[in-house]
């Protein structure tokens, strides 16, 4: 169990990272990325940030060169953020889960039966409502109190 301290400075991280990313490295390798959570060890000396990227493998690559080039930038930025005796090593890692999320979707999609929305259900009828039915108007009580 991680303890307080180490997971305010996962989420401090995470926050530095991810607004840096967006806002103030150039790298055009660097696209489409979002920070999807941070782990830092319990001595607090390493920081991998999980990185969800768009896109296919190769442009997934080039962006976690970009990133790990950019690494020593994002590294000054969290240390001017969090006081610590020892600024976090971060290290970035590519994060499969939206990927696998979205092929596990696609199989349950194909697996799956598709409902037809162009049916009518059995219970409708295109029969209108005689007066036995009862009133057709939601608001019927309010019809009853004559001035």
């Amino acid at each position: 169990m991680s303890s307080r301290r180490v997971l305010k400075a996962a989420e401090a991280i995470r926050e530095v990272v991810g607004m840096s990313i967006l806002s103030d490295l150039k790298d055009p390798r660097i696209e489409n990325v979002t920070v999807t959570h941070v782990e830092v060890s319990p001595d607090m000396r390493q920081a991998k940030v999980h990185v969800s990227v768009m896109g296919d493998e190769r442009q997934q690559k080039l962006c976690l060169h970009g990133l790990q080039s950019a690494a020593g930038y994002l590294q000054t930025k969290v240390a001017k953020r969090i006081d610590t005796r020892y600024t976090p090593r971060i290290l970035f890692e590519l994060d499969q889960g939206v990927k696998k999320s979205i092929a596990i979707a696609k199989l349950l999609d194909d697996v799956l039966p598709h409902e037809k929305l162009d049916e009518a259900p059995a219970e409708e009828s295109d029969e209108p409502l005689d007066a036995a039915d009862g009133p057709s108007r939601p608001h019927a009580e309010s019809d009853s109190k004559q001035p």
